[in-house]
């Protein structure tokens, strides 16, 4: 379809940095880029619903930001293959009425780009 949802790279409550327990999701995305040189992507940044919808749209762009500089500096991916972009909480998966729906919604995907 074009696009894949990632869940394992976690980041605190309010917070762009990548925790280290996201290394095995952001291992596996360079591992797929390097297998798969022709491939370009977005590294896009989602939120839940909670909160103000700017603030959130804001934090999912600097989310995205954290991931990029993630996979360029310690999995060395070249700056052009990937381009960071936030969505905050307007393209959910889920409901956010439930934790379980915000759960599903915070989240990044990985879009290709030609």
């Amino acid at each position: 379809t074009g696009k894949a949802l990632v869940y394992g790279i976690y980041f605190d409550t309010d917070s762009a940095t990548v925790k280290p327990e996201s290394a095995d999701a952001l291992k596996a995305i360079s591992d797929l880029l390097g297998a798969h040189p022709e491939l370009n992507l977005y590294v896009v940044g989602h939120t839940d619903d909670t909160g103000e919808g700017d603030y959130n749209l804001s934090l999912s762009s600097r989310r995205a930001s954290s991931v990029v500089d993630v996979l360029k500096a310690d999995h060395e991916v070249e700056a052009e293959r990937i381009k960071p972009a936030g969505v905050g909480p307007y393209a959910p998966v889920a409901g956010n009425e439930s934790d379980d729906g915000r759960r599903l919604n915070r989240r990044v995907e990985l879009v290709r780009r030609l």
